[in-house]
């Protein structure tokens, strides 16, 4: 983008053949152009980590001298130049202080040279660790105690010893302070009911930060939270609340089926009088099931319809009366 710029400010024209970093473009070829650049970038950072990795004519010296104690204690040197690492294993080698060119070693047996090389282990297996319970204030002022649990591994050695002192603790600190970032922005309802949305934010957030460190975060959950004491009480009080209210509904759209229901059989008893007499020997026979010590004198209905007939006729009497 650089060498496109410049050609613009100096005025070229189209399909002019220009040189750069010794290579010959045309000037209309911006894409030729681009690559060429990155390209002579690239080949500048090599030629600066072949110096950073030139151990020096000391160093050299050093290494040669290794090399002879090595051959001159064949073959129990061995012992101490060949080293084993497992297949969930990388090394690292330093030589003279300095990373070895071609990344870390392993699995399998690799040389070292004695008293010049150092080299660390690292483990590159998924890592769980729980993130320490966390107060937070809520964005509508709810504090709240939230702790979860950060599943990790290295995805490159070298990077995660080279660039930070401990990355397993350094994201352990960092989940941390993430989990108080995250929650910090959300309302309680939202942290109640979106656990899922919540921990993809922070495994992606965590991710791009331990990205310099070597570390892949994989997956992070939360693992519980914790509400204040009377911040449950008034919950329950009001779930207990809401309850209520639904049962008492519940119940009056039961009763008013059941008036409904016998305001009906009402009017068909009423119909067909036998059918009151058939009620009745119901009604006995199921008392006569269920209670078998109970003792039942049955009364002909014909005779006590007849004071339910002069009963009404003096009621109906004393209501024209008094009309």
């Amino acid at each position: 983008m650089e060498n496109s710029k410049l050609i613009e400010k100096a005025n070229l024209t189209p399909n002019t053949v220009i040189k750069i970093n010794g290579n010959k473009h045309i000037t209309g070829d911006k894409t030729s152009i681009y690559m060429s650049t990155v390209q002579s970038k690239l080949k500048q950072n090599v030629k600066n980590d072949d110096k950073d990795t030139d151990i020096g004519i000391c160093g050299y010296i050093l290494l040669f001298l290794s090399t002879c104690i090595v051959i001159l204690f064949f073959p129990v040197s061995l012992c101490f130049t060949l080293k084993v690492v497992q297949e969930y294993e990388r090394a690292v080698i330093f030589r003279l202080g300095r990373v070895l060119s071609g990344g870390a070693k392993g699995p399998g047996l690799f040389f070292v040279f004695p008293c010049v090389d150092e080299f660390k282990k690292v483990d590159l297996r998924t890592v769980a660790f729980d993130v320490p319970p966390q107060e937070i204030l809520t964005r509508d002022s709810v504090t709240v105690s939230v702790d979860a649990v950060v599943y990790c591994r290295v995805y490159n050695a070298t990077t995660s010893v080279c660039n930070v002192e401990d990355s397993f603790k350094s994201t352990k600190l960092l989940a941390a302070t993430t989990l108080r970032n995250v929650l910090g922005m959300r309302s309680m309802c939202e942290l109640l009911s979106d656990r899922e949305a919540i921990a993809d934010s922070m495994q992606q957030l965590l991710d791009e930060a331990t990205d310099p460190w070597g570390i892949k975060v994989e997956r992070v959950e939360i693992k519980d939270v914790r509400l204040p004491i009377q911040l449950q009480r008034a919950m329950a009080a009001e779930a207990e609340a809401s309850r209520e209210a639904r049962a008492k509904v519940v119940a009056a759209e039961g009763e008013q089926r059941a008036s409904r229901a016998l305001k009906e059989a009402a009017d068909v008893i009423m119909e067909t009088p036998a059918a009151m007499q058939l009620r009745y020997l119901q009604s006995l026979n199921t008392i006569a099931g269920e209670r078998n010590s109970t003792i039942i004198f049955p009364i002909p209905i014909d005779l006590i319809g007849a004071f339910i007939n002069t009963g009404r006729t003096s009621v109906k009497k004393e209501t024209q009366s008094a009309v």
